[in-house]
């Protein structure tokens, strides 16, 4: 697929099976990445590109992944306009387990998928790249939540005022920090080896899990669970 870099994003784990997931990035980082998914790690079978629909139509399903592709599931609708539409052939609107299982990894990209600030920057013509004079946060600054970045489109960024933004670098700053994700408090921050690893844990989405080695270019994030949001966090806090 003439991937520029390729990532093991991690696993998803089903009743029936585990799918194990990879990322493949081209030259412009912030672009559509291309999913992969594997049984057995051998054999990689391409995702389709997760749309807003399939995002939606996720949302609204509870409970396991089964570990069969070809699994559907029925959707229940809540608008009566909808349901006329779908309801015209005579079939109950289902959504299958492979279209499911874009959409969910697509909602934790979006929601846990980070990085260090300046790990990426960005060109005058858009476009994203890795940094290659990133050398690395400081323990003091990986400690902070304000040093990392949703890899996702930005959200907050753009409610900023031009005042918020004065003090703001348009290379590197150009992601939405940690700090004020909803809920607060659905990150923790832990230093591990004696102050040589700092590691991150969403419990938005339980299996997130991020590191960062201060002071060097060694950094990710690998998700390990159900494919299954965190609800009851708000009432953990």
């Amino acid at each position: 697929y003439r991937f520029q870099r390729v990532w093991f994003w991690g696993c998803i784990q089903g009743l029936h099976g585990t799918y194990y997931i990879a990322e493949g990035l081209g030259p412009d980082c912030a672009a559509l990445r291309s999913r992969l998914y594997s049984f057995n790690c051998v054999e990689w079978y391409l995702l389709p590109p997760a749309t807003e629909e399939m995002v939606a139509q996720a949302m609204q399903l509870v409970g396991r992944f089964q570990g069969d592709p070809s699994f559907e599931y029925e959707l229940t609708v809540v608008n009566t306009e909808d349901a006329e539409g779908l309801f015209e052939d005579g079939k109950e609107p289902v959504m299958k387990e492979e279209a499911r299982l874009v959409a969910t990894i697509e909602q934790i990209d979006r929601a846990v998928g980070i990085v260090p600030r300046g790990a990426f920057v960005k060109t005058p013509l858009g476009s994203v790249h890795e940094n290659r004079n990133f050398e690395g946060l400081s323990l003091t600054e990986a400690k902070k939540l304000t040093s990392y970045f949703h890899f996702a489109e930005p959200v907050n960024l753009r409610k900023k005022t031009l005042l918020e933004k004065a003090d703001l670098d348009p290379s590197t700053d150009f992601l939405d920090s940690l700090e004020h994700d909803i809920p607060q408090g659905s990150w923790t921050v832990q230093v591990e080896k004696g102050g040589t690893v700092v590691v991150l844990r969403s419990l938005l989405w339980l299996g997130l899990t991020f590191y960062h080695v201060p002071m060097t270019k060694q950094y990710g994030y690998i998700y390990f669970g159900t494919g299954e949001k965190n609800f009851d966090l708000p009432f953990m806090l």
